[in-house]
């Protein structure tokens, strides 16, 4: 460690229980252990204010939402937006509703108007014709009926008719799509290479499902939250629980508190691993969640966690964790 200084930690508090240290098969599994501990912790009187889920990256967190929100668990989210509500997640999941209804009139005004030459009034003509055509709409035919379009809204017609017509897998649905979004993703975005890691993440995320229709229920299940860049305290009615990143919790604390993603190559950042001073600043905001928590902590990463940029499978714990012995954190193993 860089410019280390003397620094002895004490606390007054007498007893209480060891952090854990929890490896999870994958990266579902990590979340639904941790919305079962929330739950069990809030039967067990803790209220969801006191219970904080930090992480190193907003885009960690959206697996995570997603079985909040099938367990009908309320929170907010600071430092970033909720995975339903990014303007590029919001966009291929127009692709897929409108495969699941081809007649979904708000999902392919959405995605006409990403094509070059295509305004909102080609946009409303294309809607109209396939409203007012009476070809069924569960059909393959369906997709064939608009060969008098320009080259780009027929090349978008074509991708969806293979779609259709194949019996791919959600998974391989959601990498098709995204091949033919990214000439317009990089061109609507021009922080495309950030939020590209939230591309990557859906494609994980679907690849859990065994169909399109499953996918796009759950995507639809939101709790009454919202997303906060600033973080502010809840007014003491709100009983939500708070996701953050770690950047937006500094100077905070809470009873309860979990660090996700503590997975070398997400935290610290395979980038900030090649380069010492941000490595040091890494291992700052990894001392800067674990002294969140007053009285519980529970450290969780997942394993076998393919990391595209480099190719690499990912599934050690975060190198800031090393040499911490079970005097200190109470290992834990989960899986199916």
């Amino acid at each position: 460690m860089r410019n280390k200084y003397s620094k002895e930690l004490y606390t007054h508090k007498p007893g209480g229980s060891l952090p854990q240290l929890v490896v999870a098969e994958n990266e579902n599994l990590q979340s639904r252990f941790i919305v079962q501990r929330v739950l069990d912790q809030r039967e067990e009187g803790l209220s969801l204010r006191d219970i904080a889920i930090l992480f190193r990256s907003s885009f960690l967190s959206f697996d995570l939402e997603i079985e909040l929100a099938k367990a009908g668990v309320p929170f907010q989210k600071f430092g970033g937006y909720k995975f339903i509500e990014t303007a590029h997640i919001k966009d291929v999941v127009a692709y897929l509703r409108v495969l699941d209804n081809p007649r979904d009139v708000v999902a392919w005004n959405r995605i006409l108007l990403l094509l070059d030459g295509v305004g909102p009034r080609t946009a409303e003509k294309i809607i109209d014709d396939i409203t007012t055509k009476k070809l069924p709409s569960g059909s393959s035919s369906f997709w064939q009926e608009y060969k008098a379009y320009p080259q780009n809204v027929r090349g978008l017609f074509e991708m969806l008719h293979s779609l259709f017509s194949e019996k791919g897998s959600p998974s391989d649905k959601v990498s098709r799509i995204i091949a033919h979004y990214h000439p317009m993703f990089k061109n609507h975005y021009d922080d495309f290479s950030k939020r590209g890691k939230d591309l990557e993440m859906f494609e994980q995320i679907a690849a859990r499902y065994s169909d399109v229709n499953t996918l796009l229920t759950d995507l639809a299940l939101e709790p009454p939250t919202e997303s906060i860049y600033d973080m502010s305290a809840p007014a003491p009615d709100d009983e939500v629980l708070t996701l953050s990143t770690i950047h937006s919790a500094k100077g905070l604390e809470w009873n309860s508190v979990f660090i996700i993603y503590a997975l070398d190559g997400r935290f610290p950042t395979i980038h900030a691993a090649n380069d010492p001073d941000e490595l040091e600043e890494e291992r700052r905001l990894m001392y800067v969640a674990c002294t969140r928590a007053k009285e519980h902590l529970t450290i969780t990463y997942p394993i076998n966690i393919y990391e595209r940029e480099t190719g690499v499978i990912l599934s050690k714990p975060s190198r800031f964790l090393e040499g911490l012995d079970g005097k200190l954190l109470e290992p834990w193993v989960i899986n199916e």
